[in-house]
């Protein structure tokens, strides 16, 4: 298995050979040559396996240049209970990914039991461990740099925290975190994490990302490494939830289901267009955003026009508060029929500060034919869900996970199940909880009072060469 540029000017690389370094070095971001494809007679293999054993089916399918025995024991310490232990009461820690029933034909896949509590966990773990074995394989250091918008942050932090060979720079927007999100991460003391609060949104944390990722020479000589949704090895993650998902509410392959994802950067739904290009019976991909609405607008329109920060909006649901989604050059690059010189072409307009129109091509018309619908919410809307959610199923969720019910009760064929990929633990958000049900959610015993332990960051300014010259002091 070989992966190429969505920007069509680097050589095809295997697996490993990516794994470290996120962006390609034209810019463009990894995909394989070539969509392995399940056929029935997989699918019913694969319908009863454990979560862990239906990982090695996939992704040995996708990364053939470790060896199996050593994949399966990286993904068989991932995908333990002991670390998705934080079930809700009467769940099985287990399943890893345990669904709930809210109604017929709609369900909530629970997503958010690793150790922060996020979705962000069930990548991040396997690539902490991944990281490490081809580090240690190697003999190599890296140094990861990452911006987090709330969960990705901790979710890093805490998977790559006393790893070997591996140091983490996580780029946050200053105060634009739920103080448990930001508490999370600001108060490990560990030695190879530094965090670095961003006077900006989270596209200003991205933009100093890329360009540090864009600077060959610089990325070289310091060893820069990727751990956001940009790294294919966090994509591939994601895509085995949906297979997961998929099982657990069928009973049959001829059967399909949709699913309503909370987006920001467009990694989460890419991954379950991904798992729909290799063979996963999905109908709907539900594109749910909150007042950034950037997707929604292209979903209904066929314009991508990013927003700057100025006009990237602060909310209750954080983790979306994006308004250039990353990943969505992925499926853009499926779209136009993995032309890159295409793909290169409409990002070189992005990259510029400028929109793009799919309409005059007939790529927009296309759209259709990979299963997205869109829509966005509010937050008079995540109140009014989270209440309604509460009251009539007794399940109480986050704010992002919210806006996914929002949207997908809207555009729901009642028929077809409707899978809603739960964001993170309402804990998490706990001040949008207390406002919207008076009364503050649960957390786990071992997580009470994370507020008040003493935080270790700095306050940067949103500059390409001061995260440059925090890099260099601190490596």
């Amino acid at each position: 298995m070989k992966y190429i540029s969505t920007r069509g000017q680097s050589p095809a690389l295997s697996f490993s050979e990516i794994l470290l370094g996120g962006l390609a070095p034209d810019g463009g971001l990894y995909l394989p040559e070539t969509y392995p494809q399940f056929t029935d007679a997989d699918l019913t293999v694969m319908r009863d396996l454990s979560y862990a054993d239906l990982a090695f089916a996939i992704l040995s399918r996708l990364v053939d240049d470790i060896p199996a025995a050593d994949l399966k024991a990286i993904i068989d310490k991932t995908y333990s209970a002991d670390v998705y232990a934080y079930t809700r009461a009467g769940q099985n820690a287990a399943d890893i990914t345990p669904t709930v029933k809210l109604e017929d034909n709609l369900y909530l896949l629970s997503l958010s039991n690793g150790p922060t509590l996020a979705f962000k966990d069930m990548a991040m773990q396997l690539l902490g461990n991944l990281f490490e074995y081809v580090l240690t394989k190697e003999g190599k250091t890296t140094n990861i740099l990452g911006a987090t918008s709330g969960d990705t942050g901790s979710a890093a932090e805490y998977a790559m925290r006393g790893k070997k060979g591996i140091r983490v720079f996580m780029l946050s927007p200053h105060k634009k975190m739920s103080r448990f999100q930001a508490a999370q991460m600001f108060s490990l003391q560990d030695d190879n994490i530094y965090n670095i609060a961003v006077n900006g949104v989270f596209d200003d944390c991205q933009d100093m990302v890329k360009a540090v990722s864009n600077d060959a020479e610089f990325k070289a000589q310091h060893k820069i490494g990727a751990v956001n949704s940009i790294n294919w090895g966090r994509i591939i993650a994601q895509v085995v939830y949906y297979f997961k998902g998929y099982f657990a509410v069928t009973s049959n392959n001829a059967q399909k289901v949709s699913f309503a994802v909370p987006s920001g950067n467009f990694g989460n739904v890419c991954a379950g267009h991904i798992a729909r290009m290799m063979g996963l019976p999905i109908d709907k991909l539900v594109v749910a955003t909150n007042e950034n609405d950037v997707l929604d607008e292209f979903f209904k329109t066929g314009v991508y026009s990013p927003r700057g920060s100025t006009n990237t909006y602060h909310t209750s649901s954080p983790s979306m508060d994006i308004s250039k989604a990353s990943n969505f050059e992925r499926f853009v690059y499926d779209l136009v029929g993995r032309d890159g010189a295409k793909t290169r072409a409409l990002w070189g307009k992005v990259d510029a500060g400028n929109s793009f129109n799919l309409n005059a091509d007939g790529y927009f018309a296309k759209i259709a034919d990979y299963g997205f619908q869109s829509g966005s919410s509010s937050h008079a809307d995540r109140m009014k869900t989270i209440r309604e959610t509460a009251n009539k199923y007794q399940v109480i969720v986050d704010t992002h996970t919210a806006d996914g019910i929002k949207v997908a009760l809207e555009l729901r064929d009642t028929n077809v199940p409707m899978v809603v990929l739960e964001t993170a633990l309402p804990a998490k958000f706990e001040d949008s909880i207390v406002e919207a049900l008076g009364k503050a959610p649960e957390r786990p015993a071992s997580l009470q009072g994370i507020e008040s332990l003493p935080q270790k960051f700095i306050v940067m300014d949103a500059s390409d060469a001061a995260i440059k010259d925090f890099i260099v002091k601190n490596t």
